[in-house]
């Protein structure tokens, strides 16, 4: 099984700080994690570490370029206009080097799609801010972006997070999910949750997941909001494979 951190804050965290926690889970982990950074979109989250929250986006190349420097057995210090690895020295480096891949998080923003061209290993889409249209039309223009970057389209990866998951056949429990803990938490439109996210019934949820697969999405990153791991094997053993079958349906 991969690890993933989905949208770590390395800005608010501190990319020192967050490169020696996440080396030391690449070695236990025998190489097996994949990094997903952001920003962030929480001015409180900047307030409460004293950092200026319009400086986060030329902080976030910043510290991206911090970690790699500090994971990296050789190579020259990384000396920015707000962090510097001079004199550091991170021990155990991780097994993999340069440093296990980077993913960049982005809404599909221009902006953020060069970023994530640029800096990053992969993609992340945020499945709650993005629908299967905005993904393909996001990932047609990370694209060009990647091709401008000396980067192969094809082979750069990317996936949908934060998925959050609630299989029912209960239409009313599925409502109450969404305006009740969602709504809430997510702080977007309900219509607009219910048509992106899998929360329903088994049906519904794989012709979702279908949707997002013919569209070039290559993982969904899932959060089951309720009975964590029925869920799960729900999604598994019954979303899954009807997932499948409308692909093939739809490509039939």
């Amino acid at each position: 099984m991969d690890l993933m951190t989905t949208v770590a804050l390395p800005v608010v965290r501190g990319p020192v700080q967050l490169a020696k926690s996440l080396a030391a889970i690449d070695t236990l982990s025998g190489g097996r994690l994949t990094v997903g950074v952001g920003p962030g979109s929480s001015a409180r989250d900047y307030a409460a570490v004293g950092v200026p929250f319009e400086e986060r986006w030329k902080r976030l190349d910043e510290a991206i370029m911090t970690m790699r420097a500090l994971w990296r057995h050789d190579g020259s210090p990384f000396q920015g206009d707000f962090y510097t690895t001079e004199g550091i020295t991170l021990e155990p480096h991780p097994p993999r080097q340069p440093g296990p891949p980077i993913w960049i998080g982005s809404w599909g923003s221009e902006a953020g799609l060069r970023r994530t061209a640029r800096l990053g290993d992969g993609w992340l889409a945020s499945a709650y801010n993005i629908s299967p249209e905005l993904f393909a039309d996001g990932r047609r223009r990370l694209g060009k972006h990647l091709h401008a970057a000396g980067k192969d389209p094809i082979r750069f990866p990317n996936a949908i997070a934060t998925m959050f998951l609630h299989v029912t056949e209960d239409r009313a429990a599925a409502d109450r999910v969404v305006r009740d803990i969602l709504e809430p938490t997510l702080r977007r439109p309900e219509a607009e949750l219910r048509k992106r996210l899998l929360v329903g019934p088994v049906e519904e949820c794989a012709r979702k997941v279908a949707v997002y697969r013919s569209t070039g999405a290559q993982r969904i990153l899932l959060w089951p909001i309720q009975d964590e791991l029925r869920q799960l094997e729900t999604f598994l053993e019954h979303v899954v494979p009807m997932s499948h079958a409308s692909s093939l349906e739809d490509h039939g």
